[in-house]
């Protein structure tokens, strides 16, 4: 038999060589295969493919290099990144010539106004929040981008009708979050938490009783959307059943079937997962209501929301043995940093939910891998250099989706007008008639609620006649904001 041997260079040269040999990277050029329309692939053209729109935005028409547009009232972009942005994200800002700060927490509310304030772009995650107090004071901002797949922390309506689209990530974490939630239910089945903790205090438990493989168990997911349709996919590659709960007819992956009502999902389900978003009506969806319409010994995951699910209904459910484990990843209130703050200042039932066994509880870490935060940055920052540098709107939340291809070097004297103004009657005759001197060679526009979004390419418009073009569409009584990019 071969003796023992120590591993050459410890673990940091095993983690080398593990990562080494799975061909893994969290470099900006890393190639990520998702759908066409989950995020833009990087690439190391100045240009990027937008799997929206089908297009290079690096390329105009008939092949011609695309003219790179600056706006004409300012010659320096201002960004405030706030919450440890991705270092992707943020060297795609900086490459566009951008003045980029970044910051790695959250900001007070008063710290924020004063630093919101000169800014034209703010990238934030979910802890930060852009309030209609703190939009009212940004009176640069014309974008925000969120880091993340929520933007519940922002004010979509005021922001829209100040002229400031929104963006967001939403399906670049998704295989992160479906990932942990996979992981949960096995280690939720053979109580796993309960036996390294016991382990660590020195404790030698070896159980059998209440614990499970998962393989014949069913997976009840509530939300078909990126993460839940992904992880049907993982749970049936492990043997289970899975059962699905939409308010969208939607066709299940594999042998997925969709059931008719919540109450027939938890009657069916020995693991019930949560994928819904932050609405009115999804807070406190889960209850003693649900608790007690689930099967005796079953699981709940919650990496959803924390507003979905009545904290102190599943203490009481967990501790009656209703419910034989739980894994959350959300909670109600969380702290705005790390450190030892999730007490009972922040959440009155904190101590009782940590005093409960076969628990679960991470801080928010469902989509906190390096791939996803990766992606999320690439996707992320390409939107906001669209929007910038050329005003699409494709992926905003809160505008309507406009684009128009890209300008040329071959149109040298052309000029993009974006137009947001309220959604009233007579706005398009307004426009045009204050560029009748010019040819518009393309245009659109959409509407979205009482916001309208106007995108014109005007050709053989001189830099000396812009400002006048400019003034013209700001003086219009519709109007919300202006840009001209030349």
């Amino acid at each position: 038999m071969v003796p023992p041997k120590d591993i050459v260079g410890g673990i940091s040269n095993l983690t080398k060589q593990v990562s080494n040999s799975l061909n893994l990277s969290t470099s900006p050029t890393l190639s990520f295969h998702s759908p066409p329309s989950s995020f833009r692939q990087p690439t190391s053209h100045p240009g990027f493919h937008d799997g929206r729109s089908h297009s290079m935005s690096g390329m105009g028409s008939a092949g011609a290099p695309a003219k790179h547009l600056k706006p004409f009232d300012t010659k320096d972009i201002k960004v405030l990144l706030l919450e440890n942005v991705n270092q992707t994200g943020v060297d795609i800002l900086k490459e566009q010539g951008y003045q980029v700060e970044a910051l790695k927490s959250s900001l007070p509310e008063e710290q924020l106004i004063e630093k919101i304030r000169d800014v034209h772009v703010i990238g934030i995650r979910s802890k930060t929040k852009l309030t209609e107090r703190v939009l009212k004071e940004a009176r640069n901002l014309i974008v925000i981008g969120c880091f993340c797949i929520g933007t519940n922390q922002v004010d979509l309506q005021n922001a829209a009708h100040q002229g400031i689209a929104v963006f967001n990530s939403p399906f670049s974490n998704s295989r992160s979050v479906a990932e942990l939630v996979l992981a949960e239910i096995i280690v939720l089945a053979r109580q796993l938490g309960d036996r390294s903790m016991e382990l660590h205090h020195g404790t030698w438990n070896k159980v059998s009783k209440g614990c499970w493989e998962i393989r014949g168990k069913t997976l009840g997911i509530v939300g078909y959307g990126h993460i839940g349709s992904q992880l049907s996919v993982l749970s049936e590659a492990m043997g289970m059943e899975v059962i699905y709960y939409d308010i969208i007819n939607s066709m299940g992956l594999g042998t997925a079937k969709q059931v008719p009502t919540l109450d027939d999902l938890l009657e069916q389900a020995d693991f019930v997962t949560l994928h819904v978003p932050e609405t009115p009506e999804t807070k406190n969806m889960f209850g003693k209501k649900q608790f007690d319409k689930m099967k005796n010994g079953g699981y709940l995951i919650n990496n959803a929301r924390g507003s979905v699910v009545d904290i102190p209904a599943l203490v009481e459910a967990m501790r009656s043995g209703k419910i034989a484990g739980a894994a959350l990843d959300v909670f109600p209130n969380e702290p705005a940093g790390n450190g030892d703050y999730f007490n009972a200042d922040l959440n009155p039932w904190a101590k009782d939910l940590r005093g409960l066994k076969n628990l679960i509880l991470t801080p928010h870490i469902g989509g906190s891998t390096e791939e996803a935060q990766s992606a999320i940055g690439v996707e992320v920052s390409h939107a906001l250099v669209k929007y910038v540098n050329e005003g699409s709107t494709l992926g905003a939340v809160n505008m309507p989706e406009v684009n128009l291809r890209s300008l040329t070097l071959d149109e040298p004297n052309c000029v993009r007008v974006v137009y947001i103004h309220r959604n009233v009657p007579g706005v398009l005759r307004q426009v045009n008639a204050a560029l009748h001197a010019h040819n518009i060679d393309k245009q659109s526009s959409d509407s979205r609620g009482d916001i309208a979004y106007l995108l014109a390419d005007v050709s053989e418009v001189k830099e000396e006649e812009i400002k006048d073009l400019f003034h013209s569409l700001e003086g219009l009584s519709s109007r919300v904001r202006t840009r001209m990019l030349y």
